[in-house]
């Protein structure tokens, strides 16, 4: 899921490669010769544009004299168990990028610098409260929320303009859009939706005031089993009977973007935005006109849309940092509104930045405008270390949902995947 958020990136025209401002060197936290400290920042490959990393490291060394801004690339593969391993030695880099719902993880493992005492320094205030959710544990401040990025409807105009189909407000309208589409051309599919995009089942619990998980007590206790969950698979269950996707893949599985978009026969889907930038070259270089249109997933009525997960990366302060100060200061410039503001601006709104006031105005029309109005719905995942075990395949979400569709009564279907989801977050 991370990977792919970055990726979006791309598609906004970022530049991925990170430099460091400075000289740099290899003595982290300790000071030279000619009184000089530096400090280490790592962040992911793809997430901070070259300009931007470089406007910061500029600011910070003019506030900051003779320190020095080290940044390091990293790669998704492997990060969580190096970031495990960096956090546990006594030399571990000063600020990380982490993802959204990992950062619990490291923070109760006691991995990051508690960061309570300095919300007023780091802005707080101004965070974006979806965002800031997944930044703290039991009240306590771990981490700054950077950036996020969530799905949005991704349409054919032209499918859609000969079904007299306009971009629907509520689920009552999609699906009475998606029946025209359904009649205009029986051969094509009005929505192409896998039997396992759990993401956007979790948009539509969260939508009848359910959860995945739930904390009950001390201990932490699946949501699946409920009314909630039952009604939010009922409507999925519906969009997916205008789909032929295979009631028991994800939208990976194939790759929906590249492996079916493409290949035509698709009136819209629902996806990322570096899957529409992916779709569009991969129908380009088919000789093929890519002609889309985007539109949050809707609500029930007309004036919320619909809840959706929100992916993303926070900015922590390692525990063992030896220049926590230094640490704290830059993360407080990085995150901070006027940066966020160029940082948005740099991603062309491809980026959801960690506050409202620092949002990118996006052309209209575009994928970006579609998921900046989204995003104020959005949610994450339990905030808790466990929650990783629960992703873990087979994902006892994806399970429930292919049971449900196939015929299994919610109910049981989700008591089944709640004992799994319990025995898996209280580990």
């Amino acid at each position: 899921m991370k990977r792919k958020l970055i990726a979006a990136v791309s598609v906004a025209g970022m530049m991925a490669t990170v430099a460091a401002c400075g000289n740099g060197g290899d003595d982290k936290g300790k000071t030279d010769a000619g009184g000089a400290k530096e400090i280490t920042v790592w962040v992911m490959d793809g997430s901070a544009p070259k300009a931007w990393i470089d406007e910061v490291n500029k600011e910070f060394s003019a506030k900051h004299p003779g320190v020095t801004v080290k940044v390091e690339e990293q790669k998704w593969t492997g990060i969580q168990e190096k970031v495990t391993t960096a956090l546990s030695e006594d030399t571990p880099p000063d600020v990380l990028e982490l993802g959204n719902t990992q950062t619990a993880g490291y923070a109760v493992t006691g991995g990051l610098a508690d960061l309570t005492g300095d919300k007023s320094k780091l802005g707080a205030d101004a965070w974006q409260k979806s965002m800031l959710a997944s930044a703290e544990v039991d009240g306590k401040l771990y981490s700054a929320p950077w950036y996020a990025a969530n799905r949005v409807v991704i349409y054919d105009k032209k499918a859609f303009e000969k079904a007299g189909v306009t971009p629907p407000k509520t689920r009552d309208e999609w699906v009475a859009g998606l029946e025209k589409l359904k009649a205009a051309d029986p051969a094509s599919q009005p929505i192409y939706l896998p039997g396992q995009s759990w993401y956007v089942l979790a948009g539509l619990i969260w939508d009848e005031g359910g959860d995945l998980a739930v904390k009950d007590g001390g201990k932490w206790k699946g949501g699946l089993g409920t009314p909630q969950a039952a009604s939010a698979m009922d409507f999925y269950k519906k969009l997916q009977s205008f789909s032929t996707a295979p009631k028991d893949k994800d939208e990976a599985n194939p790759q929906q973007s590249t492996d079916i978009v493409p290949k035509g026969g698709v009136a819209s889907w629902i996806g990322l935005g570096w899957e529409a930038g992916g779709a569009e070259k991969a129908l380009k270089e088919a000789g093929k006109e890519a002609d889309f249109g985007y539109f949050p997933i809707p609500g029930k009525t007309a004036e919320k849309t619909s809840t959706v997960f929100l992916g993303g990366s926070n900015l922590a302060v390692a525990e063992r940092s030896k220049n926590k100060d230094l640490a704290k200061e830059w993360l407080a410039l990085a995150a901070g509104k006027d940066q966020m503001t160029k940082y948005a601006a740099e991603t062309k709104g491809a980026l959801l930045p960690n506050q409202a006031a620092a949002n990118f105005t996006p052309a209209a029309g575009s994928f970006a405008e579609a998921m900046g109005k989204a995003g104020v719905n959005g949610k994450i995942t339990p905030v808790t270390a466990g929650w990783a075990n629960v992703e873990t395949e087979p994902n006892p979400i994806k399970e429930f949902m292919t049971k449900v569709l196939k015929g299994e009564d919610a109910a049981k279907a989700g008591a089944d995947a709640d004992k799994e989801i319990a025995n898996r977050i209280n580990k």
